[in-house]
Parts: C-alpha cells; structure tokens; sequence
C-alpha cells in the first residue's frame, strides 16, 4: 500500500477573492471559514479577546466585568461631531439609549452574547447612529461579519470617569413615571465604592465592606504574566501595601487580571505610588527570559490555581 503523503495541499485561492472553506474565518475567530460562519448553521462564535487594538483595551474590559458605574467618551472616526458615550450599565441594562439631544450611551453589561462583544457593540452602535432621538436600541440576532468597535473609534486612549452610583443616568432627563428613579435605586444599593487609580492604568481599587480589593487588567500574555508574577512574589515585590496579599487572578475577555486583598482602611490613595513601583518591578519581570527557579516554579503553580474564568 502506497505512503500517504505528508505533504499539506493548500486549498486554491479563489480568483473573485472570496474566502475559502478551509482559510481562516474572516471574523476574526481563529476558526477555518467552513467551521464558523461559512458553516450551515453560521452559529456565532466565540471570541476569546474581542477587545483587542482598541484603545485602552484593559479598561474597557473592566469596564464590562468588574466597574460598576463610569462612563468613558468615544470619539468616532466617520462620525467625529456626534457624541457617544461608552457606559459601564445603562437602565435596564440596555445596549444604547438615544438621548433627546441625540447623543448616544452605549452599554457594557448587557444581558445579550453572540460570542464577540466587539461586533455586538458596534452593531449597537451602527443602529443608535441611524435611531431617532428617545430611542432605546437593541440586538435580538447575531450581528454578522459587520465591524467592530475598534473598526469605528479613534485611536485616543479614554478617558474613564467613576462615579459613585447611577446619579448620572438621571442628572438631566425627565422621569415622569419613576422608571428610571427605580432601576436606579436598584442599581445603586449593588454598586461597590469604586476607584480609579491615576497613576497606573486600568488599575480599579474597591471596597466591598469586609475587604477592599485591586483589581488591575494587564495586556500581556498570560504565561509570560504569570511567570513574571511569580518571580516578584518570590523576591517580595508584590505587596501594594502593609498587609496587602496577591490572592489570586481572574482571566476574562482574554485577559488576566490580578487581585490583590487589602487591609480596610487602604483606601485608593496609598496605592498610587505602590503601584507605580510594582509596574517597573513587573516590565522587568517579564523581560527576564532566564528559567524561574523551584521556589518561583512553586509560587507560579500557586498563582495558576488560584485563577478564576469570568468569561
């Protein structure tokens, strides 16, 4: 019986440039085109890091997953005169809100997935351009091969700002049935203290009664962040503070996000140089290409069981 060849054939590019069953899926999901939305189905996919080139990536995501009220500016490319506002929750969690003076709020945390938020916002988004003023606008299906966020925004980083609840939801809208003065009691007795610290990025202290926490969204590889996290535990350059301990970290979004336990009393304050500190100490971590040794092998496998997928 004669040898199967071992010789990979490329599948034949299509001369009117359309994308071929066994290339990569235009989506950008790293599956083969037949596999995700050249399929029957076309079923969304998932997308394991949706936000990645956008600007300010980690605060967007933390914005999604861990900040309970902020809101961020977007400036749009082909749109640069209307105002969008990006939001952490919106009443009811909405996907937009068209204001009366046509600007538009784009919401986080929605209660809908089609597997790449990215897509999905910008879907949003592409719709509240086109809304009349008071409209709330959705997405009840799969929003196709259309754009992302990072497609449609600039590339000025953001300008995040926390607020203490959702006061800013009703500063100047009218409310003559109490349905937004109801979400937003509801929204504000779940909502956390919240800080943003100045002088490191997409790092947001909070205090949730018993504990105060940091949570800080990194953009690096997760071995090589892991590993580097590692080698500054062992040499003791994790601490943010007095009594501070790295507890562990939650991966979301395609992102890891270490967690630090801090006394109560902390505050956001003292933090600020600390965390100056540890981002020097962290860059020079993951430069180190050296083998980590037993105790940082130990330390690392530590961290690594102590993770916790959001999504």
């Amino acid at each position: 019986m004669a040898k199967r060849s071992r010789v990979k054939v490329k599948p034949a590019a299509s001369e009117s440039g359309a994308v071929g069953p066994r290339q990569p899926c235009p989506c950008g999901s790293g599956r083969r085109y037949k596999a995700c939305h050249g399929s029957a189905s076309g079923a969304p996919v998932y997308v394991g890091r949706p936000f990645r080139d956008l600007p300010s990536e980690c605060d967007v995501v933390a914005m999604r997953e861990l900040v309970p009220a902020a809101t961020a500016p977007l400036q749009l490319t082909e749109h640069p005169d209307r105002s969008v506002q990006l939001c952490t929750l919106l009443p009811m969690a909405a996907p937009a809100l068209v204001r009366q003076d046509g600007a538009i709020w784009l919401g986080l945390q929605v209660q809908h997935g089609f597997g790449d938020p990215g897509r999905d916002i910008a879907a949003v988004l592409q719709r509240a351009l086109e809304a009349e003023p008071g409209s709330v606008v959705g997405l009840t299906d799969p929003p196709g091969l259309g754009p992302r966020l990072q497609d449609l925004v600039t590339d000025a980083p953001l300008a995040v700002t926390v607020h203490d609840g959702f006061d800013f939801w009703v500063a100047d809208v009218d409310d003559p049935d109490g349905t937004l003065h109801a979400s937003l009691e509801q929204a504000n007795s779940a909502a956390h203290p919240t800080a943003r610290l100045a002088s490191v990025e997409a790092a947001y202290w909070t205090n949730v009664g018993t504990k105060e926490h940091l949570r800080w969204v990194l953009p690096y590889d997760e071995e090589r962040l892991v590993s580097a996290l590692a080698r500054l535990h062992v040499a003791g350059k994790d601490q943010l503070s007095e009594d501070s301990r790295l507890v562990g970290a939650f991966r979301t979004q395609g992102l890891l996000v270490p967690v630090w336990d801090l006394p109560v009393g902390t505050g956001p304050e003292a933090l600020e140089e600390p965390a100056i500190q540890f981002a020097e100490d962290l860059t020079a971590a993951l430069a180190d290409e050296s083998p980590l040794s037993g105790e940082e092998r130990a330390a690392r496998s530590g961290l690594v069981n102590r993770q916790l997928t959001i999504r």
